[in-house]
């Protein structure tokens, strides 16, 4: 097995986050490895039943919720050491996203947490089970405990 040389870390924020953040330094230590770190905010759009259209986030909402994903992600990329240009942070479809940036990157491991959810939870889709499923590298999920 050949060493990962670039691991991206995709970060949730959720309260088990830790979890993920802490496997994924290991291995970048461990391989001597460069550690990437994407944040993904979910842009699902708003439905209205009553008129069948899509209604878009509320623009001030928006900068608020990518303003404070940007404050989390910088103060958990100084903590570990990472450079603000191996940071990114996008708005959209977390697991399309984080395969893009996987790819851009030139990344060959990709770190993530999994719930492992079931039933109704499974068929709404899995971030994890997406990028597993369509990822061109080795992807690591992270079990992580619903509390």
């Amino acid at each position: 097995m050949e060493n990962y040389k670039h691991i991206l870390l995709a970060v949730d924020f959720y309260e088990n986050s830790e979890t993920v953040t802490n496997k994924a330094a290991d291995l970048a230590e461990k391989y001597q490895a460069k550690l990437s770190i994407v944040h993904v905010v979910d842009s699902l759009p708003i439905t209205d039943a009553v008129y069948g259209t899509d209604i878009p986030f509320n623009m001030d909402l928006t900068a608020e919720l990518m303003a404070g994903a940007k404050t989390r992600l910088v103060k958990l990329a100084e903590r570990l050491g990472v450079p603000e240009d191996r940071l990114s942070l996008e708005m959209g479809s977390p697991k399309t996203e984080i395969i893009r940036i996987a790819e851009e990157k030139k990344v060959d491991l990709i770190v993530l947490g999994s719930h492992g959810r079931h039933g109704l939870g499974l068929l709404l889709g899995s971030t994890a089970n997406g990028v597993l499923h369509h990822a061109s590298c080795d992807v690591l999920a992270v079990r992580l405990q619903d509390n």
